[in-house]
């Protein structure tokens, strides 16, 4: 059986949309109808005609969708496929923070679970959060979960306490400036491309700091000729892609999400044909959720 030609047919039968975050496997991307960031996914599935979603990423990403579309049946191919960072985040722990700390704006990234999201103020992305800051009132701010875009965040707003939740990205966290200076001394002149997932001694190393869109875009838009990519080694399908006249490095320190990579052809196809672990939330949740992805959108207007 080809899958590919069987996934594409039952998308037509059924008027599905597929959905791929940028960190998965090639042969996924490449089946997609759309292709990104997660909150630029979930807009898209919002926006879509289509009532049937098949979200190809991880638990919280389809969740995000769900938020936003309750009336959509959103899918997740691979149903075991969560967050670690996401998951680092506990209700019990930012309920004691917040007792702690009472007056502290609570700011959550997109990267969170409902349960986080529904007790949320706001929620950021890595490339809106500075935007939203700059509206926020606020001085003191719990950022949750990932520590390391939070130190980056605060460091751009010396005036604002923050109360960093020690959370993190397993992948992005086991960077080391060597990985990248081993690189760099071979190639003086390619760029370093860093997510904000990573620790401040490599971002220090960066040319440029930025979300996964925002590093694909900005090697389209360089002179350079070549890169030194430092995020989940997914982004490499579209860099190519986009850019096959330019050189893009992973690092030899393989910097790939395993949650990201459980999705596969054979799991989407079982997962569209029998219509399979679709994602279903706590109305009230979702209420409480949305407000914090409402207010993403108001804070981050110009």
């Amino acid at each position: 059986m080809n899958l590919v030609e069987e996934i594409k047919k039952l998308k037509k039968e059924k008027g599905a949309l597929i959905l791929a975050h940028l960190y998965q496997r090639p042969e996924i991307q490449e089946i997609a109808d759309i292709t990104g960031d997660s909150y630029f996914l979930s807009k898209k599935a919002l926006e879509s005609s289509s009532n049937l979603i098949v979200f190809c990423g991880v638990r919280f990403m389809a969740e995000s969708a769900k938020i936003l579309s309750p009336h959509k049946k959103i899918l997740l191919p691979a149903e075991e496929s969560r967050c670690p960072m996401a998951d680092m985040a506990l209700i019990d722990r930012l309920e004691d923070l917040k007792k702690e700390h009472p007056k502290a704006k609570i700011i959550s990234y997109i990267n969170t679970n409902l349960d986080i999201k529904a007790v949320s103020d706001v929620c950021v992305t890595s490339s809106s959060a500075l935007k939203i800051m700059n509206n926020i009132k606020e001085e003191e701010i719990i950022f949750l979960p990932d520590r390391n875009l939070g130190e980056f965040i605060a460091e751009h707003f010396p005036n604002k306490k923050f109360i960093l939740y020690q959370g993190f990205c397993p992948t992005h966290e086991r960077v080391e400036p060597w990985d990248i200076t081993e690189l760099t001394e071979k190639h003086p002149t390619y760029e370093v491309l860093v997510h904000p997932e990573c620790k401040k001694e490599v971002r220090d190393l960066a040319s440029f700091i930025g979300s996964t869109s925002e590093i694909i875009n900005y090697a389209t838009n360089s002179p350079s000729k070549g890169f030194v990519v430092v995020t989940e080694e997914g982004v490499l399908y579209q860099m190519k892609l986009k850019n096959p006249d330019k050189e893009f490095l992973p690092l030899n320190n393989s910097m790939i999400c395993p949650n990201m990579k459980m999705t596969n052809l054979q799991k989407l196809y079982d997962c569209l044909l029998n219509e399979s672990n679709e994602i279903i939330i706590d109305e009230e949740m979702r209420l409480k959720a949305h407000r914090a992805l409402e207010n993403m959108h108001k804070l981050g207007d110009d």
